[in-house]
């Protein structure tokens, strides 16, 4: 599948790295270093621009690395970006560590998967069927 992209920064275009990578790495384009504190957040710009077909989403995800090495992630994440937006691809990162963290221009800060998705319609009912799980919710599926 191809898809349009405009790349306004110095960078490469994201690419994968092996045949079988579902994400693609995103850099920072920044004209300067930001200093992540910890508990700070901030929208990083990565001067990429897509348009996706209807049906497909980009998602925004964290790179492992980054989390488990530095405690730095996505914060909303996955973060969606929908067929008909057309505005710069923003990843908002938060250092969830004790220490700064330098954001450099051309940094790897997240990774984006395409994915489809389907749309659904809603059927309103009076009774939903019955399953042996009913109404348990968090941690009631986990051996007891």
């Amino acid at each position: 599948m191809q898809i349009k992209i405009i790349n306004k920064s110095e960078h490469d275009l994201p690419h994968y790295e092996t045949i079988a990578s579902a994400g693609m790495d995103l850099r920072a384009n920044i004209l300067e270093t930001i200093t992540l504190k910890p508990l700070e957040r901030s929208i990083v710009t990565t001067g990429l621009f897509i348009e996706l077909p209807i049906g497909f989403e980009a998602q925004v995800r964290p790179r492992s690395g980054l989390a488990a090495k530095k405690g730095v992630t996505v914060l909303n994440a996955p973060g969606t970006i929908d067929a008909d937006y057309r505005g710069e691809i923003g990843v908002i990162l938060v250092n969830l560590s004790n220490e700064d963290f330098i954001i450099q221009n051309g940094e790897r800060i997240a990774q984006l998967v395409i994915a489809k998705h389907e749309r659904a319609e809603w059927d309103t009912v009076k009774v939903l069927s019955d399953t042996s799980r009913g109404g348990g919710g968090f941690g009631s599926t986990g051996v007891k």
